[in-house]
């Protein structure tokens, strides 16, 4: 096995950035930028803390990461599974990655920047949806935003309906669950339950 243990090693396998890749790179939001941001629906969250890495999913209406303006962004924290790892993360290492998709565009749009957690009543009262606030925002100071071209999403076809995966050929989070507890969740039970739990936790 050959390894690469160098940055010299990784630049004479590589090259150098072309100009493109680093013109595009700004310390703020512009509103090209914010056209993607606006649109997406979905990030990536990633964030580092003593136990180690962690890349945490976010979903909600189209636009719900608010931009406050060219230097900060606002994200609201949603019901879920109480493990909190992005946050835990943020409170001992405010360094944030975000990776924004659009549905149906193969360019992507990434912020990296330091972030802070708020539970102010007013602000999370205004991220309300179906009558239930944000049970925190997320505050990113923007210190670099770009965006990505489109070559690993047209690689993957990940918008093109005919390579979606049929879920039933997946296993199911009840038999995943089952498994890794040893039996100590009844799999089907939580699988029969879970999309009337969903509807209940889903804002």
């Amino acid at each position: 096995m050959s390894l690469v243990t160098t940055v010299e090693q990784l630049e004479a396998l590589y090259g150098v950035p072309g100009a493109a890749s680093l013109v595009k790179e700004l310390d703020h939001v512009i509103p090209e930028y914010a056209a993607f941001i606006e649109a997406s629906p979905f990030v990536a969250l990633a964030t580092s803390g003593p136990e180690g890495l962690d890349c945490s999913p976010r979903g909600d209406l189209a636009g719900f990461v608010r931009i406050v303006d060219p230097k900060t962004v606002m994200m609201p924290d949603r019901r879920g599974n109480n493990r909190a790892d992005s946050l835990r993360n943020i409170i001992r290492d405010p360094r944030v990655g975000l990776l924004f998709l659009v549905p149906g565009s193969g360019t992507t749009l990434r912020i990296n920047g330091r972030a802070h957690i708020t539970t102010d009543a007013e602000l999370c009262a205004s991220f309300k949806v179906d009558g239930k606030a944000a049970r925190s925002v997320t505050v990113i100071d923007v210190d670099s935003v770009y965006f990505q071209c489109a070559r690993a999403i047209v690689r993957s076809e990940l918008w093109n309906p005919a390579k979606h995966v049929d879920p039933k050929s997946l296993p199911t989070p009840g038999t995943i669950l089952e498994i890794t507890s040893r039996k100590n969740i009844d799999g089907e039970a939580y699988d029969k339950e879970w999309p009337e739990r969903a509807k209940k936790t889903m804002w």
